[in-house]
């Protein structure tokens, strides 16, 4: 099953991706995908539903982020280990675990604003993990009842501000439009094995990232139990899960970074695809 999100930002409806490649309003059976509609029981109830008698939805509208904006936007960083060679990094014996704000939180194909005084806005097509059901200190053999299902993310990356400017990540993880999520989330029935999915990612048409989930250090069953141990994670939050090589930093001899005018398209096997343009802030 194949869930989205349809119209302005701030006033999308749910929807459903049927069988033909449709968008069904779901708006008659849920208001929205709130925190029951994730469990397992509400996950039923939608697939139970006959979507041939659902309304189409219409025209061509505005797909938002595949959840509602979440309890927490986790990432993991360096979580592959052919990125962490390309960017000269060492493996890291614990996941990397930071938060995105919720600002970055934004549609998939919605223009990405490229912050003022930025000179290395980088690409970081990703794995998200949508979770079901509350999670806490919950267990490696069990984590996987706590996943609802999956979508495409793209961790846009601002370098400088990341890792050169002190402190934390957070300050060239967190700027606004910096978290396209979406088309839809894909229930994990439909995704036997996370840790074989392709990933990749283009700019102008350039393919420049073409990796899989098979190279992650830590898989998702990990990265859930991990988390959930350091903090509560809530039905609709999104565990972001690292990115393959082939960002914009790791370019040999020298990095290239996105400019305003460019467009990035990217997409995770099975879990569609996202096309942004970006602009100045």
């Amino acid at each position: 099953m194949k869930l989205l999100r349809v119209g302005p930002p701030g006033a999308e409806k749910p929807a459903l991706l049927d069988p033909e490649g449709g968008m069904r309003d779901l708006s008659g059976t849920v208001k929205d995908f709130a925190a029951e509609v994730f469990s397992e029981q509400g996950l039923a109830k939608l697939k139970a539903l006959d979507w041939k008698s659902l309304p189409k939805v219409e025209g061509n509208p505005r797909i938002g982020p595949c959840v509602p904006r979440p309890v927490n936007f986790v990432c993991i960083g360096l979580n592959y280990a052919d990125h962490a060679a390309e960017t000269g990094s060492p493996i890291p014996k614990e996941p990397i675990v930071f938060l995105k704000s919720l600002g970055a939180f934004q549609g998939p194909n919605d223009d990405v604003r490229i912050p003022r005084g930025s000179k290395k806005t980088d690409w970081e097509v990703e794995l998200g993990v949508v979770i079901g059901k509350r999670a806490s200190y919950v267990p490696e053999h069990e984590a996987m009842d706590h996943v609802a299902g999956y979508c495409v993310c793209n961790d846009v990356s601002e370098r400088e501000f990341q890792a050169e400017r002190g402190g934390t990540w957070d300050k060239g993880k967190g700027c606004d439009t910096f978290g396209p999520t979406g088309p839809w989330l894909v229930t994990k029935d439909e995704v036997p094995d996370p840790q074989n999915l392709k990933l990749w990612c283009e700019v102008d048409g350039k393919r420049m990232q073409d990796g899989s989930t098979k190279t992650m250090i830590f898989g998702v069953r990990k990265l859930v139990s991990y988390v959930s141990h350091f903090m509560t994670l809530f039905p609709g939050d999104i565990i972001s899960t690292g990115t393959p090589p082939g960002v914009g930093l790791g370019i040999k001899p020298q990095p290239v970074f996105l400019k305003a005018g460019q467009t990035m398209r990217l997409g995770v096997e099975g879990l569609g695809e996202q096309t942004q343009r970006l602009v100045a802030a």
